[in-house]
Order: C-alpha cells, then sequence, then structure tokens
C-alpha cells in the first residue's frame, strides 16, 4: 500500500467519523423530510383542540402537578374591590418571557361576568367600583402559559371564580377554592 492511498483513507474514515453524527442529527428534523411547517410537538402537556369562549386552545396537564388557582375578593374603603388570587404549583413569568409553554408558569386573565377586564403577572389587583354596579357578580381568575393557551385538566380551563354581591356600600367579601 502507497503512502498516498493509505492517507487517502485516514482521511476519508476521519470524515465518516466527524460528519456522520452530524449527519444522523439533521436526519431527525422535519425539514430533512420537506415537511418545514410541520408542528413540533408541545414540551409542556397536550395542545387540545377545544378552546375556551376567546378561542384560545387548552393545554391538558395531568392533575397531579397542574396548576391551580383560588380567587378571593374582598372590598376596599374606595368602593372598589381587592382581588388576590391563591396559586399553587404556578408562578408568574417574567417580564419578556418568551412565548413558550413552561411547565407551571405564565400569567392569568381576570374576568367580571365573562368580560376580560385585566390580565395579571402579579397575584394582587384592584378592581374599580365601576365594574360593579348593584347586583351579584362574577369575577373569575384563569390562569394562561406563555405561548397563549389555557391550562387546562381534564378538558377543563384551570380557574376559579368567586361571587360578590355590590349594594353600594360594600362591607361582604367572597372568596372560593
Amino acid at each position: 500500500m502507497s503512502w498516498t492511498s493509505w492517507r487517502r483513507r485516514a482521511l476519508t474514515l476521519l470524515s465518516v467519523c466527524v460528519l456522520l453524527p452530524l449527519g444522523a442529527q439533521g436526519c431527525g428534523t422535519s425539514e430533512a423530510h420537506g415537511d418545514a411547517g410541520a408542528i413540533s410537538p408541545s414540551p409542556v402537556g397536550k395542545v387540545l383542540d377545544d378552546t375556551d369562549e376567546a378561542g384560545r386552545h387548552l393545554r391538558e396537564v395531568g392533575k397531579e402537578d397542574a396548576p391551580e388557582v383560588g380567587v378571593e375578593v374582598t372590598p376596599d374603603a374606595a368602593g372598589g374591590w381587592d382581588v388576590r388570587l391563591r396559586l399553587r404549583h404556578f408562578r408568574f413569568s417574567p417580564a419578556g418571557a418568551r412565548s413558550k409553554a413552561v411547565h407551571g408558569r405564565g400569567l392569568a386573565s381576570l374576568f367580571v361576568d365573562g368580560r376580560r377586564v385585566a390580565r395579571l403577572d402579579a397575584p394582587e389587583y384592584h378592581l374599580a367600583p365601576r365594574l360593579f354596579p348593584h347586583g351579584t357578580h362574577h369575577v373569575t381568575a384563569r390562569l394562561y402559559a406563555d405561548d397563549g393557551t389555557v391550562w387546562a385538566v381534564h378538558g377543563k380551563p384551570v380557574q376559579s371564580t368567586a361571587d360578590i354581591t355590590a349594594s353600594g356600600a360594600e362591607t361582604g367579601s367572597a372568596a372560593t377554592p
């Protein structure tokens, strides 16, 4: 065997050892199969076809470590209402977080009688008295992942509702788990 053919074989073997792992890594992508528009599976839970009333898809997670929310609403001295969320297996995302679902992280939306009134990135919020004419009202807190999907368990959004009664001189409070 000549010196040149030995060098050629050694370089070929070296090239194969270096390029083979790189080529195998690329074969697993959707682009390698000509399907650049494919959506990769979600890293957290399963995105369902079902949506909430605003059209946001539900992200199903197991009950054992699913996010949980409780909402407490108490009247304040100025006639408004103070809302406090009790959270379990959930934390609010920091400002500027990527639009990617991360287990147990995201934001909350606050609804009064089914109408969204606030997007929350902290567990406390103040509701103005103008939102509550005389009568009974429903204050709901719902948890969302950073990608805009709704956290869900058994096909139902992770949320909690407190019923309050506005009478003009607010002295009562309401809370639900």
